[in-house]
């Protein structure tokens, strides 16, 4: 019994380490950009289906019925062809091709990360700069900039822009977006809206470096009163992202959240234009104005 207690324990830890991620993925979006695709994959692994079950069920049977003690039936060493059974081996995948490109077509425009606005109200800005290995989100109607920490409000769209200021990384929010890649010297998008009040997670996907593990950063969607509270507590903070400010964050380690109460105008532009996508900032540009919650 011990024995046996001990092996389903250890099936436990096993198993709770993958719930706490489906808790945090997909399959728990909050979004209706990541609602939608949670359904699309469903969908699509429902009519997969159609492959998986048959071969799951006649390979072991095929396998049972031809061993080598079976002396019973007939062996066709000799046979070569049968329209049938040719039929029942193209027909249906090729039916579930079709059928999966007149599915995921309207679904892939409809979940376009560059054109889809989810949410109600007017769009929310913030320009995301992939650093080694942080991630830093500018506010430009606000002025305002955060680090390793994404304030939105709940039921509002936001217009993601990114690039990066190193290697290409890739930003990952499972529960409200999905996957969009960040390279020096471009800009990608990606839009979305967070349902509800919560705090979800964000994190780089693609490997860069020894600090990619730790590269995660929390989505926090507030009401918009609690949103307008936040930004108001931003602007106070009284330290500025200026020049002195982004060398240290540039530097290739890990940071906990930090807030920034002034940006310098076209601060993401400037990144973009920059040769090798992180040059600091000209220190003869001022911050932009602060604007009102």
């Amino acid at each position: 019994m011990k024995s046996v207690r001990a092996v389903l324990s250890v099936a436990a830890l096993a198993v709770l380490p993958g719930c706490a991620a489906l808790d945090r993925g997909i399959l728990n979006a909050q979004g209706p950009v990541a609602g939608h695709e949670r359904h699309l994959l469903l969908v699509v692994s429902a009519i997969l289906l159609f492959v998986w079950v048959p071969v799951v069920i006649l390979v072991p049977l095929m396998a049972w019925h031809y061993r080598r003690s079976n002396t019973n039936d007939a062996y066709r060493p000799k046979w070569a062809f049968s329209w049938p059974l040719e039929g029942f081996i193209w027909i249906p995948p090729i039916g579930i091709v079709i059928l999966l490109a007149f599915l995921l077509w309207p679904a892939t425009q409809r979940d376009d990360p560059y054109t889809r606005r989810a949410g109600q109200g007017e769009p929310v800005r913030v320009q995301a700069i992939a650093l080694d290995w942080k991630w830093v989100f500018i506010y430009p109607d606000e002025g305002v900039a955060t680090v390793n920490q994404l304030a939105v409000p709940a039921g509002r769209p936001v217009q993601l822009s990114l690039t990066s200021g190193t290697v290409m990384q890739s930003l990952l929010l499972p529960q409200l977006a999905g996957q969009v890649y960040a390279m020096a010297g471009m800009r990608t998008r990606m839009n979305f809206a967070a349902d509800r009040p919560g705090t979800f997670r964000g994190e780089n996907t693609q490997f860069s470096g020894r600090g990619f593990a730790h590269q995660k950063f929390s989505i926090v969607s507030m009401t918009p009163g609690a949103y307008a509270a936040w930004l108001a507590r931003a602007h106070s903070v009284g330290r500025p992202l200026d020049v002195e400010a982004w060398a240290t964050l540039s530097r290739p380690d890990t940071t906990g959240p930090q807030t920034f109460s002034a940006v310098p105008p076209r601060f993401f532009d400037r990144v973009i234009a920059a040769t090798n996508g992180a040059s600091h900032p000209h220190a003869d540009h001022q911050p932009a104005t602060r604007k009102a919650p």
